[in-house]
């Protein structure tokens, strides 16, 4: 006997909507996402069939609407509505500006479906919500690089940016087949292959000066961007116990993660910090000097001996 409680009401819905926002749907795309079994999943696609919804599926692909099938406008809840907001403010102040317009667009005809009384509720929080970025994520001589990435990704065209890197002196011009986009360590990155260097490098955002569309065709077939940075994690780490004053170690809390933080633990008046490194010799060793009059080393030597020689590079420079 069919389940006909509200629950599995929702999740039809929720199944339809889903085959409208996208080409194919797996079946057990469906089935993780709403926690049950394959079963369950192929039951109600054939109550959504069998209510006269035009579905049309393959062995191991997957399902589909028939072309041209569409809904009306879905409404949407209010919490549903409140949490565009947050959203709208994230795409101002952390994307581009080009695709925070096409956002900002976006959002007019989300707030038309709304009832009055939610549109109310919507306009009454959305001046109350501010985000704010501390970090400048975009150069201002290329405004619309996260756009530019996003088409060429889609229609897998390569693209010219004009790069600086931090160890260069000055601008190069670097063709890219972008393979994904990232944010990281409070900034964004494009990854992709680049053919100046003739491998996969990443690139900052706010280091692009330039970036110029082509119409020149991918040359390689590329994994997912996961596969890539999954690849990351198997660099060498080397482990490094500090101990620092309890007063000082609250404010290393933001920038300790991006050092390969792993625990701490308090030790009379002083924080005991463990971390896996992947970079020993500058990395965390510069990072430890902002601190190091408040903190000692527990191990290894060779922090030790990397710190001693940055110090005498100082101070062989102050003389």
């Amino acid at each position: 006997m069919f389940d006909e409680s509200p629950k599995r009401f929702d999740r039809i819905v929720a199944i339809l909507i889903q085959l409208q926002s996208k080409k194919i749907v797996k079946a057990q795309e469906l089935a993780n996402r709403f926690d049950v079994s394959l079963r369950t999943i192929y039951r109600d696609i054939r109550t959504l069939e069998a209510s006269g919804v035009p579905i049309y599926s393959e062995a191991g692909v997957g399902y589909a609407l028939m072309e041209g099938y569409r809904l009306p406008p879905v409404m949407f809840t209010r919490e549903e509505a409140s949490s565009f907001i947050a959203a709208e403010k994230l795409m101002q102040k952390f994307t581009d500006a080009t695709l925070g317009n096409h956002y900002a667009s976006a959002m007019y005809k989300l707030k038309a479906v709304l009832r009055s009384d939610d549109k109310d509720w919507v306009s009454s929080i959305e001046s109350s919500v501010l985000m704010q970025s501390g970090e400048k994520l975009f150069n201002d001589k290329s405004p619309n690089t996260l756009a530019t990435l996003f088409e060429s990704i889609a229609e897998k065209t390569q693209v010219i940016l004009s790069y600086e890197a931090i160890q260069s002196d000055g601008i190069t011009v670097r063709h890219i087949e972008p393979v994904g986009v990232f944010h990281e360590n409070n900034n964004w990155y494009v990854f992709g292959y680049c053919h100046l260097r003739k491998e996969y490098r990443q690139f900052r955002a706010d280091r692009v000066h330039g970036i110029q569309k082509t119409e020149i065709p991918f040359s390689l077939e590329h994994d997912a961007l996961e596969t890539y940075l999954d690849k990351d994690k198997n660099v060498p780490t080397t482990k490094v116990r500090i101990l620092v004053d309890k007063k000082i170690a609250k404010y290393l809390a933001f920038e300790q993660k991006y050092h390969g933080f792993v625990s701490e633990k308090e030790i009379d008046n002083k924080i005991e910090m463990t971390f896996m490194t992947r970079d020993i010799e500058n990395g965390f060793a510069r990072w430890f000097l902002m601190f190091g009059d408040y903190a000692t080393i527990l191990e290894p030597e060779r922090l030790k001996t990397r710190i001693l020689e940055l110090l005498e590079i100082n101070r062989q420079r102050l003389l």
